[in-house]
């Protein structure tokens, strides 16, 4: 199996990183691993064990650890179940899926089957929205009503603008200063200064220690979606370089039946929701 890390150690710093951010969540948490056809799936199961089962697919290049520090706001209410997308940085198998076609949306499915649930709540944003929006397609039945975030997989725009974070980036890899980082960052959040110590731990490891991913999960059919009739509920950044919300809200309508749709103003791909929105998010889950 090829490995989706640089080097053995550059995997075991990866996987520290992952166990503090963890710790960091000062939740109480068990690991659960699912075998699928497409490899050992590894979640972490927190928040409201009495609550509503919510399964939470995290972003590409990142993992379950950090995406769990953006959604503490689910804790209280929601039965969590944070799935570390295959051939992404966390324990599950390192099997790198194509980002074409519906293996995400099919290893997804087998993943709810195999926790014993015939259908749950989902929740996914950036890389894991386009995973959820594969879902919705293979099996829209297994998908009680879903949120996607700044979402891949509906209406996927790489500007030419969304290049010039590459001459940070190569910076950084040449120099290491760690500058270069939040320089290339600042493309993806429209200029806000929003990256705390996690978000830069992240970027820094994702740059250092693993072998980044780029294709985002393509464009999902609109016939195949419009198989989807549960509610979904889509959040999409204003100034977001790769996935503006002109484009994903206006698709989003035309291919989804039961569809809420909402403009994060002023905002690129990395952002902090409102305290309002995200009492949305959680009332929406709890209809």
């Amino acid at each position: 199996m090829k490995s989706i890390y640089k080097t053995k150690e550059g995997k075991k710093k990866c996987l520290e990183l992952y166990n503090r951010q963890l710790e960091k969540l000062g939740n109480p948490y068990e690991d659960i691993y699912v075998n699928t056809s497409f490899g050992k799936t590894h979640l972490v199961r927190t928040g409201n064990k009495v609550g509503k089962p919510l399964l939470v697919f995290h972003g590409g290049n990142s993992s379950s650890a950090y995406n769990l520090l953006l959604c503490k706001f689910l804790l209280d209410d929601f039965n969590i179940y944070a799935v570390d997308i295959i051939g992404h940085p966390g324990k599950s198998d390192e099997v790198s899926l194509s980002s074409r076609g519906y293996s995400y949306g099919e290893w997804a499915s087998e993943v709810i089957d195999k926790l014993g649930f015939k259908k749950m709540r989902c929740y996914g944003g950036s890389f894991g929205g386009g995973v959820l929006a594969k879902l919705m397609c293979v099996s829209p039945e297994k998908v009680e009503r879903c949120v996607l975030e700044v979402p891949s997989g509906i209406n996927n725009a790489f500007p030419i603008s969304s290049a010039k974070m590459m001459i940070p980036l190569i910076k950084y890899i040449i120099t290491k200063n760690e500058d270069f980082i939040i320089k290339t960052a600042m493309y993806m959040t429209n200029g806000e200064d929003i990256i705390d110590e996690d978000t830069r731990d992240i970027l820094k490891d994702s740059f250092d220690n693993v072998k980044t991913k780029v294709a985002m999960p393509s464009n999902v059919d609109k016939k195949r979606m419009q198989n989807f009739k549960s509610p979904a509920f889509i959040l999409a950044g204003e100034y977001d370089c790769l996935f503006p919300s002109r484009k994903v809200l206006k698709r989003a309508k035309e291919i989804i039946s039961d569809v809420r749709l909402y403009e994060l103003k002023g905002r690129g791909h990395m952002h902090l929701l409102t305290n309002k929105e995200k009492q949305m998010i959680i009332n929406f889950f709890k209809e």
